[in-house]
């Protein structure tokens, strides 16, 4: 064990030392203390759907240093599919669930995106414990949580992957407090937010936002403050602080903004989409959320929400390399991932 004397380390209130340390150029940078960003500065967004060519396996990857640009195709999934959700961590992305027509099937496939090596196919891993469509997901370093959905009528499952051993079946965990499917989820290293959703054939539209603990994700998850209005078919992504969601029924434009350290509140509305839309993915940076693809018609728009500025509208960016609906997305950036 070194002792130091060094008064900056040993008075925590010598703010003046570390002014002078700073202007004479001393003060250790983040090179020197070994921080560096994460090597994955990218948004993937895979699958989807398009009247009369059916399903896609393609991946596009949008990197958020040049969001201008069309996204990159990169390694596609195992299996094409829509009607399925995405989640990951650092250094993995992990797309599950969908249906396919044809073969008019169902799936509980988990395909893994390994962002270190992202031209290959994704590999297929443990899958769920049930096969369904129309899912959602959120997570955060260490676990993958993948909810509701048909399988084939409405469920309230949530699944658990537990990514230091994703070949295992997914564990069930606690279950939403109701069954639906087309609902979005997103949130931070504590809590999950699963949102909106319809339940049966559309009969009840839901703006109930559900939210998982992740330290104790085997009991119900818990109701929180409502989305502004009740959807299905939306998305959301976020970051630390705060979730959004945007689009859905009725080919929506609204985004709504939940607030983690006030989440009893009812969503704020916030600056809209671009276009109004449906069936779409999205995820994003600690910076920005990313909205791609959707409904009607078929789309490739990429709409991007600033979080510094989240009353102005979304702007659009580059666009995606195909038009698509039903998509499904991820990044190591998203949902306050350490960075």
């Amino acid at each position: 064990m070194v002792v130091t004397n060094d008064p900056v380390t040993t008075d925590v209130f010598s703010l003046e030392v570390v002014y002078r340390l700073q202007t004479i150029g001393d003060w250790p940078t983040t090179a020197s203390v070994g921080v560096s960003p994460s090597p994955y500065p990218y948004g993937y967004f895979g699958g989807g759907f398009f009247e009369p060519s059916a399903e896609y396996s393609t991946v596009d990857r949008i990197d958020y240093s040049n969001d201008t640009a069309t996204a990159s195709v990169r390694g596609p999934l195992s299996l094409a599919r829509a009607f399925f959700t995405a989640t990951g961590n650092g250094s993995y992305g992990y797309f599950g669930g969908g249906y396919a027509t044809p073969p008019n099937v169902a799936y509980s496939r988990v395909d893994r995106i390994d962002y270190s090596n992202d031209t290959a196919t994704a590999s297929t891993k443990g899958p769920l414990s049930s096969a369904r469509y129309l899912l959602t997901a959120t997570g955060n370093s260490s676990y993958g949580y993948f909810g509701g959905g048909q399988s084939p009528s409405s469920t309230s499952t949530v699944d658990r992957i537990n990514y230091s051993n994703d070949t295992a079946t997914a564990s069930v965990r606690g279950p939403l407090s109701a069954a639906k499917f087309g609902l979005a989820a997103t949130g931070n290293a504590d809590y999950g937010y699963f949102g909106g959703g319809a339940f049966p054939q559309f009969s009840i539209v839901y703006s109930r936002v559900n939210r998982i603990d992740y330290s104790n994700d085997t009991v119900t998850a818990s109701s929180k403050g409502p989305l502004s209005l009740a959807r299905y078919n939306l998305a959301a992504t976020g970051n630390a602080d705060y979730g959004y969601f945007g689009g859905g029924r009725d080919t929506l434009s609204t985004v709504d903004r939940i607030d983690y350290a006030n989440d009893t509140a009812t969503a704020s509305p916030k600056g809209p989409l671009s276009l109004g839309r449906r069936q779409i993915g999205a995820t994003g940076s600690s910076s920005y959320g990313y909205f791609g693809g959707g409904f009607p018609p078929e789309s490739s728009l990429v709409d991007r929400i600033d979080y510094a500025n989240d009353t102005a509208t979304a702007s659009p960016k580059g666009p995606l390399s195909l038009a698509r609906v039903l998509n499904a997305a991820a990044s190591p950036f998203a949902n306050g991932l350490p960075q």
